[in-house]
C-alpha cells in the first residue's frame, strides 16, 4: 500500500468532524505516502511555567499527526487507536508554532508503527525539539 487514499482536504474535514476539541489547535499541512505534516498553533494554553510549549501539547501534536498519516493511507477509520506512544524531549522549543513530521515505518493489517519528529516552525528538522515513537491498532 503506497498510495494516499485520503487526501489532505478530505482528511482535514474528517478531523474537524471527529475531533472538534482540537481542530483549533492543530493544522494538517500535508499528507504524502506514509507521511503527514501537522502544525501546533502556538497559544498560551500550550505553555508551561518557563514559557515553553508543554509536554502534553507536544504529545497531542505527535499523536494527531501520526493518526493523520495512517488515515491518509487506510481511509477514514475513526476507531484507529493509539496503543503505544513514547516521547523523548531533546531541546527547548522556540516560542512559536511547532511542526511535526509523522512517518509510518510499518503499516500492517492490524498495527501501524512509526515515528514523529517535532521541531520549531522557524527552525529545522535537523534540530528537533522532540522525537516520538508510536504504534496504532487498526480496526
Amino acid at each position: 500500500m503506497t498510495e494516499v487514499i485520503l487526501e489532505t482536504d478530505a482528511l482535514r474535514a474528517f478531523l474537524a468532524a471527529q475531533f472538534p476539541q482540537v481542530i483549533d489547535q492543530v493544522v494538517l499541512e500535508e499528507v504524502a505516502p506514509m507521511r503527514a505534516r501537522m502544525r501546533l498553533l502556538r497559544d498560551d494554553r500550550h505553555l508551561r511555567p518557563g514559557g515553553t510549549i508543554s509536554g502534553p501539547s507536544m504529545t497531542l501534536l505527535a499523536d494527531v499527526a501520526f493518526y493523520a498519516a495512517i488515515l491518509a493511507m487506510i481511509g477514514p477509520e475513526p476507531l484507529t487507536v493509539t496503543t503505544n506512544l513514547s516521547l523523548t524531549f531533546l531541546r527547548k522549543p522556540a516560542d512559536e508554532d511547532l511542526l511535526c513530521d509523522a512517518r509510518i515505518l510499518k503499516l500492517g493489517r492490524r498495527l501501524a508503527s512509526g515515528d514523529c519528529l517535532l521541531y520549531s516552525a522557524g527552525g529545522s528538522p535537523d534540530k528537533p525539539v522532540a522525537h516520538a515513537t508510536l504504534t496504532y491498532a487498526l480496526p
